[in-house]
Order: C-alpha cells, then structure tokens, then sequence
C-alpha cells in the first residue's frame, strides 16, 4: 500500500512538472517557429506547418541588420552597468541592515522596502521630469540609474534575509582576528554569499534585458535604441509584420536563456539561501 501511494504521489508530481514545462515551452517553441513563416501564414493558422517552407530570410535579415548589433550593444551595456550597480549599491545597506545595530534600523529598512509599492509606471511623470532637468533623456543613463534606483528595494531584501543567515559565530571570529566591519563585509560575509549576489545580478539582468517603458519615454534617437525598442521597426502605418516580429524576439530570448541556464544553480540557492535565519 506504501509503495503504491508513493507511486500514485511521484506519478501525479512527473504529470504536474510535465504541464507546468508544457505551459511554459509552448509559448517559446511558437514563437520560434512563427519566425519561420510569412505573416500571411501566421495569421491564416498560428499551429499549422508553413504552407511551402521554412523562411529562414526572417531571421537572416535580422542577423544581417547593422541596427540589430547596434541594438544589441546598447542592451548589453546598459544591462551590465545596471546588474553591476544594483548588487555594488543593494549588498553594503542590505550588511548594515542584517549585521549592524542601531536605533530605528528597522524603521530605516521598512522605508527601503517601501519602494516595492511603486512601480515604475507610477512615478514616471516626476521621473521624466526629473531626467530632463538633468539632462539625462536622450541617454542610456537615463535608463541605468532609475533601473538602479527600482531595483535597490528588492535587492537589499533578498540579500538582507541572506546577511541574517551567516552565524553568529562567524562575525565574531572575524573580528577577534582584528577585521573592521568593513572588513568582516568584504572579506568574510561577500565571500559566503557569492550564490545570493549571483542571483540578484541576473534578476537585474534580466529586467534590464526585458525593459521597454523606460527606454520608450527616455530614449529618442534610433541608435540609442534597446533591442526592446527595435521591434517598433516592424509596426508600419498600414500593417505589421508579426513573422519578423517573432523572429525578432526569439533572436532577443538568446542571451538571456544563456544567462539563466548557467546562472540557474545560483539563483535557487541564492533566493533560498536566506530563506531561514540561521
């Protein structure tokens, strides 16, 4: 009876991982393969095989496009320098905030967290004000520092709960054996929590990637453009090409499925890591 329940459980956990992967690939694998028809077809039957072939001058137009590269570049930089800010600037309050006693701390960290009430969408006439009187529209760091700024909030929490975690015992040693706080936080608690700062930096990543609001309102000039914006290339007045479209986002899924498969093993173990206070 033991081993029959056991089965039923482990046959009923395959068949619910089986449709959640199901739910999830269906999406990608017509997208991909949208790409490969004419937009004809794709309207005509979104599931059925190209009516004569596979168009694959959809995504070699793409690839042969200087703009594509240029879009590329421009995401690539701005997703760098805003993972990088968003861990450098997130990881030394999210240390004060677990290891540091001080009056109103908690007070301190619950207005940081506050930021995860306001959505970008929320503040983006302020924003955009505020980037015009900086000078800052126009420019890709009018993107980086309010991706950096939305991101903080997240960040100091997820990286807080992983700062709580470290023991006791392990602050103490370091310090006896004379290190500073500064110290204790660069050489001993950033160490350990390379599998948490991992996660972060691809989360920040990945919304960096995927941004298209922000980049819309700030950026003006063609080649400034994100690879999120590029798709604008393909709406006309008089219709869309939705089979460049497709293959225009497949092309874009690239790089962050690539960040994500070999980044994976450090995101789980860095949003769980912090998950219980050791």
């Amino acid at each position: 009876m033991t081993a029959q329940r056991f089965s039923i459980s482990m046959l009923l956990r395959y068949v619910i991982a089986i449709l959640i992967a199901l739910v999830v690939l269906i999406p990608l694998v017509m997208t991909v393969f949208g790409g490969l028809k004419t937009t004809g077809d794709l309207l005509s039957n979104p599931i059925r095989w190209p009516a004569d072939h596979l168009h694959w001058e959809n995504y070699d137009g793409i690839l042969q496009s200087s703009s594509f590269w240029v879009q590329m570049r421009n995401s690539l930089f701005i997703m760098l320098v805003t993972a990088t800010g968003v861990v450098l600037l997130g990881s030394m309050p999210a240390f004060i905030f677990a290891r540091i006693n001080f009056p109103g701390r908690e007070l301190c960290f619950n207005f940081f967290t506050l930021g995860l009430l306001f959505p970008l969408a929320v503040a983006i006439l302020p924003l955009y004000i505020s980037l015009r009187q900086m000078g800052l529209l126009d420019s890709h760091w009018g993107i980086i520092l309010p991706q950096i700024a939305f991101g903080l909030p997240g960040t100091i929490l997820i990286l807080r709960g992983f700062f709580l975690a470290l023991p006791q015992e392990i602050e103490d040693a370091a310090y006896i054996d004379g290190c500073t706080t500064f110290g204790m936080f660069r050489h001993v608690a950033i160490p350990l929590m390379r599998p948490a700062l991992a996660a972060v930096f691809v989360l920040a990543m990945v919304g960096s990637w995927n941004a298209f609001f922000l980049p819309l309102l700030v950026l003006n000039r063609e080649p400034l453009w994100t690879l999120p914006l590029g798709i604008m290339r393909f709406q006309g007045q008089w219709g869309t090409d939705w089979a460049r479209i497709l293959a225009f986002v497949s092309l874009t899924l690239i790089p962050t499925i690539i960040f994500y498969f070999f980044a994976e093993r450090h995101i789980v173990t860095g949003l769980t890591a912090g998950a219980v206070k050791g």
